[in-house]
């Protein structure tokens, strides 16, 4: 994949001598020149409301539109009408979840999983808890979804199915497929929460034919931006919260408030940098080519810190391997160190990583990780350099052999 650290004014600062060596993408990527611009730019030229009459509305109506647009064609959506847009994908959750909590019958029922960001449960769990069933999820090592309780669970009075595509803390990709499959048996709509998966494996929300996705652009070089993808007229069937002056028709019904339109320019440069990733003649081959070169650049990066994390005594690396499909993203505790303290040290380093459960609470304490104060996660990002993550796994390696 060609050199892009030169976009990316962040990766050339140091501190005390020390470049900084940035493992933290899964809670946020770092922002390329030509998103920042893009943001700039617009407060420069184009700053005003929507639907006026004059110049710079209408500029600011067709940055909305184009990134609609364009978001549209990274998910593989029918178009604009199926992107909804927000503050981000916890905020459009909570509205969601109220919308179909309205629209529930007398013995309707919701599945969550256990693997999932509480940004996927709490929603849910906020609606009548006699509704909300959990698939649970298998122990360590795997820390997989445990697929028999999802097909023991799933009924014809199953409603809703709520799950991730990829965990944030073990980088387990699910069966989302057979989750639609189970889903279409009984009727219920299938809900994706893609907020870590979207960065690193391309999506046709079509081609799965689920019902709502949500992701989030920070995770993918641009700003803190939420996005809802909504089957074609579905949206429309739903009574959200908004008020009588707003658009009530999809994608706008479920839109609360003036949006950031500076983030939303962002937005689309960010899908443009992605596509300038790829080749082809249309846009959305470009992006299909540019997930496949991002992802053998960040499976191969994975894979390397997977290994050597591997060969470090006393130290668990969790999740599956890199073996099958799985996310760049490696979590791992030790035997006697807190992972709070292993990141400290690696702070000292210039090197940035979290610990902790990553609001993936459930799936923490169940399997274990909680009570041992969590675990110590590191991202591979199109960025991602080996040097950085041999420099990493030898510094992991001198603070887990440290008295």
């Amino acid at each position: 994949m060609k050199d892009i650290r030169g976009d990316f004014p962040s990766l050339h600062i140091s501190d005390h001598g020390k470049p900084r060596i940035y493992l933290d993408g899964p809670a946020g990527t770092q922002i390329p020149t030509q998103v920042i611009d893009a943001i700039s730019g617009y407060y420069k030229r184009s700053n005003a409301n929507t639907h006026g009459a004059f110049v710079t509305t209408h500029e600011t109506d067709q940055v909305m539109d184009d990134t609609r647009s364009s978001m549209a064609q990274l998910l593989g959506a029918e178009g604009g009408h199926n992107i909804s847009l927000g503050q981000n994908m916890t905020s459009l959750n909570y509205s969601l979840a109220r919308a179909i909590g309205r629209h529930l019958q007398e013995g309707d029922e919701i599945l969550i999983t256990q693997l999932d960001h509480e940004a996927n449960r709490g929603p849910w769990l906020s609606l009548v808890a006699e509704r909300i069933k959990v698939i649970e999820v298998n122990l360590l090592p795997s820390g997989k979804l445990d697929y028999d309780d999802m097909n023991t669970k799933i009924s014809e009075r199953t409603k809703l199915l709520c799950m991730g595509w990829s965990s944030n803390i073990t980088g387990t990709v699910n069966d989302v497929h057979l989750a639609r499959r189970l889903t279409k048996e009984v009727g219920a709509w299938l809900l994706i929460d893609a907020v870590h998966y979207a960065p690193h494996f391309k999506i046709d929300v079509q081609q799965l034919d689920c019902d709502f996705l949500l992701c989030s652009a920070y995770k993918f070089y641009g700003p803190h931006v939420g996005i809802l993808y909504s089957r074609t007229g579905l949206l429309d069937q739903l009574p959200t919260d908004r008020l009588r002056t707003a658009g009530q028709q999809a994608p706008y019904s479920i839109e609360t408030g003036t949006l950031n339109h500076a983030a939303m320019a962002g937005v689309k440069a960010a899908v443009d940098y992605m596509a300038g990733f790829g080749q082809g003649g249309d846009y959305t081959s470009q992006l299909i080519s540019a997930y496949k070169n991002i992802g053998e650049h960040e499976d191969a990066l994975g894979r390397m810190l997977y290994q050597g994390l591997s060969e470090i005594p006393e130290l668990v690396v969790i999740g599956p391997n890199f073996d099958g499909h799985r996310a760049p993203t490696v979590s791992f505790y030790h035997s006697t160190k807190k992972s709070a303290d292993i990141c400290a040290a690696l702070a000292s380093q210039n090197i940035f990583a979290w610990d902790g459960h990553f609001y993936a609470l459930r799936a923490s304490e169940v399997l274990g990780l909680e009570d041992l104060g969590g675990v110590t996660r590191m991202g591979i990002s199109a960025y991602t350099t080996a040097t950085e993550i041999e420099t990493t796994i030898r510094e992991v390696h001198k603070i887990c052999m440290s008295a």
